[in-house]
């Protein structure tokens, strides 16, 4: 990946905060032209420093009013491709992690409720081959949600 500058920092730190920022917004705030901005953007999205852009919706506002983390074991870790192969066909997973420690996998889901959980674990989850065991969390509130800090001073 690409060196990225403290003018790269700095765009990155106001588009964290506000991703729908004017770019003249965020020109004048940094002191170049918006054609500057533009460029600056474009370089750091074609570089894949910046993923994406968009509208975070409230899953409760759709019915999701159970944000579950559960913890996945696999027979092997080499399944773990085909495990989220698997996975990716359930729309209600929002997020799936290869991870270290207790278990081989972690992924994030929201239900409409416990029946729906309960059914996304029996039904789903658990009939997927390798799948040994699982562990499910029911986040009881989201404290803190945020982007990586940019410090534009860092070099």
């Amino acid at each position: 990946m690409e060196k990225i500058d403290s003018l790269d920092k700095k765009i990155l730190n106001i588009l964290s905060q506000n991703a729908r920022i004017p770019f003249k917004d965020v020109a004048a705030e940094c002191g170049v032209s918006r054609a500057a901005i533009h460029q600056r953007v474009q370089h750091l999205i074609e570089n894949g420093v910046i993923t994406g852009s968009g509208f975070d919706v409230n899953p409760k506002s759709l019915g999701y009013s159970t944000c579950t983390y559960i913890g996945l074991n696999l027979e092997r870790g080499s399944m773990y491709k085909n495990v989220v192969a698997r996975l990716a066909s359930i729309p209600e997973i929002v997020e799936c992690h290869f991870t270290t420690g207790s278990y081989t996998m972690l992924i994030k889901l929201y239900a409409k409720d416990n029946e729906q959980l309960m059914d996304l674990l029996n039904n789903k989850l658990q009939t997927i081959p390798g799948v040994v065991s699982t562990e499910t969390l029911i986040s009881l509130e989201q404290s803190i949600k945020r982007e990586i800090l940019v410090d534009p001073e860092e070099k």
